[in-house]
């Protein structure tokens, strides 16, 4: 049986490349966690590069580590803001009182 091949030169088409999450690095970078906003630009500047070598997998693993590095800074950034406003509340909580004592 005769089997149909593209014509050479001609592999198969995988589509556009996976979103390499570059924006929201960026973001991740500028406004939260810079080390791991830094991790995150550094994956997703490699996915356009491996998915155009035709590592396509690679190129997913990439763009996944990406988008997770940036969701990682996020979320320090949150954690570490909860923190310091608990810390503020709760010296407006235990020295704010004796505190309006020492205003004349």
């Amino acid at each position: 049986m005769y089997q149909q091949y593209p014509p050479y030169g001609w592999g198969p088409h995988y589509g556009p490349p996976p979103d390499n999450n570059m924006v929201w690095a960026i973001l991740s970078t500028v406004m939260c966690c810079m080390p791991l906003g830094i991790v995150s630009i550094v994956k997703a500047s490699q996915v356009n590069s491996l998915w155009f070598q035709g590592f396509h997998v690679e190129a997913h693993r990439a763009a996944d580590e990406a988008r997770k590095w940036a969701m990682w800074s996020a979320i320090s950034f949150s954690v570490l803001i909860g923190l310091y406003l608990a810390v503020v509340f709760a010296l407006i909580a235990f020295v704010g009182v004796s505190a309006w004592t020492l205003v004349p």
